[in-house]
């Protein structure tokens, strides 16, 4: 049996019809950066996230790097992050010149430790940036709180997140911007890049739209150096679609996380497994992964024996950020991070998109059982 880690043809050909429609009717318009289509998605994922203001951008870094750009944050700053993310999130902090600094993460929920820090700022700290990772929302209250204490901005990396739920608020309305990615992979990903930025403010947001088109306020009129950070209207139409069955979508990852639950505790063998956790803040998982730990050095055997039987699966992520080669410069040794350097080497993601039939999940944790027979 085949089960593929993420397979979107049977979401495509549900839908195919109206995305053909609606590449049509772009295409017949000849509009296709920004207008119309931009316009109405960014309401739709304004109502969407509980958010005032959405700006859409070209992608999830983008938009990482535009709320720093706005924030006039660069050289000799310090933004706390974790060291446990996708490269972009510590790669936008030093793109603007920035420092990133990583403090570790809790050990059930992968997140930043909202305990951790308060030692981490210093007088050089700006902001925080928070990364809701795999679908489940960071303790936004005791980083808010920290943040507030100390006057810094707070920019959610919602990047794998949208509509995930933190007691009862959404992902992306919870700080000063929010920054969304739709990857294809995401749970609401396009047909290639974008990604959007969330804001309470009005200010924000229209520097946001001004940041975007090059700094550019009236045509060909600079007041600030922005980017070409500009939404295609291609993906603003395929999104308006997707938008409609995020909802639908995310039942069926739920689902099937739930059945997980019920077959890896009925199953032998399991000592060395630990399931993701759901903290008690958090009103919804939307699991963008299912990432499960896997100890005593079995982890590597494991992914093997899947892999060798046709399931998908893969490492998020095999190396903190802290060790990474390209922040060498900022000292970051082994041991600066115990809990991230401890999940790198157990964490293995398994398919959890909403088509998998039971009898695939069933497949998926029978080879793990046998696998750690």
């Amino acid at each position: 049996m085949q089960v593929p880690l993420l397979d979107l043809r049977e979401q495509y050909a549900t839908l195919k019809d109206e995305f053909m429609q609606e590449v049509a009717e772009i295409c017949d318009s000849q509009r296709f950066i920004l207008g119309d289509k931009v316009a109405k998605l960014e309401k739709e994922l304004a109502d969407y996230c509980g958010a005032p203001f959405v700006c859409g951008v070209t992608s999830g870094s983008d938009a990482l790097l535009i709320a720093l750009m706005i924030e006039g944050i660069g050289a000799g700053d310090e933004v706390i992050t974790t060291p446990f993310s996708f490269f972009a999130t510590a790669g936008a902090i030093s793109r603007v010149g920035a420092t990133p600094v990583f403090v570790d993460i809790e050990p059930g929920t992968y997140n930043i430790d909202p305990e951790l820090i308060a030692d981490a700022i210093t007088s050089s700290t700006k902001a925080i940036i928070p990364v809701h990772l795999f679908g489940q929302c960071c303790d936004m209250d005791k980083i808010n709180a920290i943040a507030k204490k100390h006057d810094l901005i707070v920019i959610e990396d919602a990047c794998q997140s949208i509509g995930a739920e933190y007691k009862g608020k959404s992902a992306g309305s919870l700080g000063d911007y929010g920054c969304f990615s739709f990857f294809p992979s995401k749970n609401l990903g396009c047909f290639g890049d974008g990604g959007a930025v969330s804001t309470n403010s009005p200010e924000r947001m229209e520097l946001l739209k001004i940041y975007r088109n090059h700094g550019q306020g009236s045509t060909y009129i600079h007041k600030h150096i922005g980017g070409n950070f500009r939404l295609d209207a291609l993906q603003a139409g395929i999104l308006s679609i997707k938008l409609r069955e995020l909802d639908q979508w995310h039942a069926g990852r739920a689902r099937n996380a739930e059945i997980y639950r019920k077959l890896f505790a009925s199953a032998q063998n399991m000592e060395e497994v630990t399931l993701p956790q759901v903290a008690d803040y958090t009103t919804r998982h939307i699991y963008n992964q299912f990432s499960i730990r896997i100890g005593n050095g079995k982890r590597d055997a494991v992914k093997k024996f899947l892999t060798e039987n046709e399931v998908g699966c893969n490492i998020y992520y095999p190396l903190p950020l802290h060790l990474q080669e390209c922040f060498a410069d900022l000292g970051g040794k082994k041991g600066d991070c115990p809990i991230s350097e401890t999940i790198a080497g157990e964490i293995l993601a398994l398919p959890i998109y909403p088509e998998l039939k039971s009898k695939q999940l069933e497949f998926v944790v029978s080879c793990i059982e046998k696998a750690l027979a």
